[in-house]
């Protein structure tokens, strides 16, 4: 009795968590990649409720993308400008579908606008379509496809009398940048994969600071002798 418990220090040596970092590593790589998988399945699913022509489904799914980005750690490869360029988060991506289908309704709201105007050409917007609508048909071009659109323009722009008439038609259309979306992901989030690069962190910095103290030890022994 009144004996003293002794509580023996358990201190991991150096190669020991050398070997342990490896499979830390492993873990990390393989939660990173899953989690950019799954960001990836989202922005899908984003762009597919875009070419369905489905509203709702785009918000629905845009704030799910959202959702998981923002609360997750996601490392992402995107091209810029032909680089390679690492970031965290989605990267740029257009609702192409969804920004055509309101180009097309500001060039039919221009329709009605050329179609009752005094223009001393007569309908401009009726003429444009005589020269784009066959292109159109011989291309397959949907009413709401880009070719489409800028062809209508060009011909538009072919009457210098209609030069307002070209100020409130471009006015009218959505800006790009309403149908682009970059979400960024925080470098670290409380969750197992931000938890499990946290334990691997601070083991590489322990690592690191016990070899430069062994290195330091070592060069001042040289000195001693």
């Amino acid at each position: 009795m009144g004996g003293r418990i002794k509580i023996k220090k358990f201190k991991l040596k150096t190669w020991q968590l050398l070997i342990l970092l490896v499979p830390l590593l492993f873990i990390d790589a393989t939660m990173m990649r899953a989690d950019h998988i799954r960001m990836t399945e989202l922005r899908d699913a984003v762009l597919t409720a875009d070419e369905e022509n489905d509203d709702e489904k785009i918000a629905a799914t845009l704030a799910e993308l959202k959702s998981f980005v923002f609360s997750n750690i996601v490392i992402n490869v995107v091209d810029d400008n032909g680089n390679q360029k690492v970031m965290f988060g989605t990267g740029p991506f257009y609702l192409e579908h969804q920004y055509l289908r309101a180009a097309n309704k500001a060039l039919e709201e221009a329709e009605k606008t050329i179609a009752n105007d005094n223009n001393p050409n007569g309908n401009i917007y009726a003429m444009a379509g005589e020269v784009c609508r066959p292109q159109a048909i011989a291309n397959g071009w949907a009413w709401d496809n880009p070719n489409y659109i800028n062809c209508m323009m060009t011909e538009i722009q072919k009457y210098p009398s209609s030069e307002d008439l070209q100020d409130q038609i471009i006015a009218s259309l959505p800006s790009t940048e309403l149908y682009r979306h970059n979400y960024a992901s925080p470098m670290w989030a409380p969750t197992f994969t931000g938890f499990m690069l946290l334990i691997t962190l601070i083991i590489i910095v322990v690592i690191f600071i016990r070899v430069v103290i062994w290195a330091v030890l070592h060069i001042s022994l040289l000195f001693i002798r």
